[in-house]
């Protein structure tokens, strides 16, 4: 019974040390298989965590390289942007684009130098508050216009010839965004076209003005001879009457005598002179003591000439004289030189002006809009310039005439110069 009592209690010590042995054994395992998955999940969190580490410079890195190829793309823009920009501001053509409400977009140095627009910022204003007329008319109208010429009015004032081609302005998908007018200065072209009409007029006048010239001096000579014996003649109430006939048959002769001078070729006596001197003896001779007009003689740096120094001192005389007798009243006279592309003088008075529509009729022999004029003076001035190589202009506008005279810079002498 012992015996069975103690087999039983170490069969049941036997049994507890085996439970006890899987329950250790159990325990073990299930601390392995919590420590294995522990490592696991450390290790599956880490690699989220680096894969995602790496994501992120990755994306860093694509957002440093987007951030340069968009600042590449906008430096590139912008230098696009500014090439045509260039571009624009260097032809030398006037451009101006609008919008669809007809408002400035873009307006050019050339245009702004043409128009003589001073504002310097046009951009959003409407084209009536910056353009005349007729270039707002074509623009109200929006008309379609391919190589058109007009005669314009300038911001000063200034009467100038436009060649000018107006369309409407189209962006990428043909849709029209606004108009674009493109012009040129047509003023010189025009003013030479007129300079060479003039001079095939003049010489086919010259031509027939010495036979008509001598033919009208003969008979004059006759009636003045016959005048001279009448007046010794008749009685004293007569003899006003035949002085008058006396003195109007002078008067013919010396009209005749211009005339003759105008039509005969002109042989030019080359010299080297001053022309500053010749102007300025000129100006001073005419002026005199007239104290109501002011003179303002304005010379660049003249370089001596070579020239006719009697025919050009007759030139500068007329205008001058024509200048003062342009102002009554008084004014000013502003004579300004200057040596360029061209020599130029330009005259300039503050007197009644030139009418419309007649700058192209003053150089002409015996055009004249004075009463007691013989309209030759501007005709021989005209002569004597073009003999000289050079070419003479008119413009006028509110009261001022300016007469533009351009020689050649051929006629500089090249071992001569003087100051202003």
């Amino acid at each position: 019974m012992r015996t069975e009592i103690v087999v039983l209690i170490l069969f049941l010590f036997l049994f507890t040390l085996l439970v006890f042995f899987y329950i250790l054994r159990a325990f073990y395992r299930f601390y392995k298989e919590r420590e294995r998955l522990k490592h696991r999940d450390i290790s599956q969190v880490g690699f989220v965590v680096d894969t995602f580490h790496e994501l992120v410079s990755k994306l860093k890195e694509k957002e440093r390289e987007l951030e340069v190829l968009r600042q590449k793309a906008e430096d590139r823009a912008l230098a696009i942007e500014g090439y045509n920009e260039n571009i624009l501001q260097s032809v030398p053509s006037g451009v101006i684009s609008f919008d669809e409400e007809l408002k400035i977009t873009k307006m050019n140095l050339s245009a702004k130098r043409m128009l003589d627009i001073k504002e310097e910022m046009v951009v959003g204003k409407h084209y009536t508050e910056i353009l005349n007329k007729p270039v707002t008319d074509l623009l109200y109208d929006r008309k379609i216009v391919d190589r058109g010429e007009i005669s314009y009015i300038t911001a000063t004032g200034r009467r100038i010839w436009l060649g000018l081609n107006l369309h409407p302005l189209k962006d990428r998908e043909g849709r029209t965004i606004g108009q674009i007018l493109i012009f040129t200065d047509l003023s010189e072209l025009k003013a030479f076209q007129s300079q060479m009409t003039l001079r095939e007029r003049l010489t086919s006048l010259g031509e027939m003005s010495a036979g008509i010239a001598h033919e009208l001096r003969n008979p004059m000579g006759v009636i003045a001879g016959y005048t001279k014996l009448l007046s010794k003649k008749v009685d004293d109430p007569l003899k006003p009457s035949v002085e008058a006939i006396i003195k109007e048959v002078e008067t013919m002769d010396r009209i005749i005598a211009d005339f003759l001078s105008f039509a005969k070729l002109t042989e030019l006596n080359i010299i080297e002179i001053n022309l500053k001197k010749i102007i300025e003896d000129c100006a001073f001779n005419i002026i005199g003591e007239r104290t109501d007009i002011k003179a303002n003689i304005l010379f660049d740096v003249i370089p001596k000439i070579k020239g006719d120094e009697v025919l050009l001192r007759q030139a500068f005389t007329n205008l001058i004289q024509n200048a003062v007798e342009a102002m009554p009243k008084g004014g000013e006279i502003v004579i300004f030189a200057s040596a360029g592309d061209y020599l130029e003088v330009s005259i300039t008075d503050t007197g009644h002006g030139i009418p419309e529509g007649i700058e192209d009729k003053i150089f002409l022999p015996f055009y004249t809009t004075k009463e007691k004029g013989t309209g030759l003076g501007l005709a021989i001035v005209h002569k004597i310039v073009v003999s000289h190589g050079g070419d003479i202009f008119v413009e006028s506008s509110g009261g001022k005439t300016t007469f533009r005279i351009r020689f050649p810079r051929s006629l500089i002498s090249p071992s001569h110069s003087q100051e202003s």
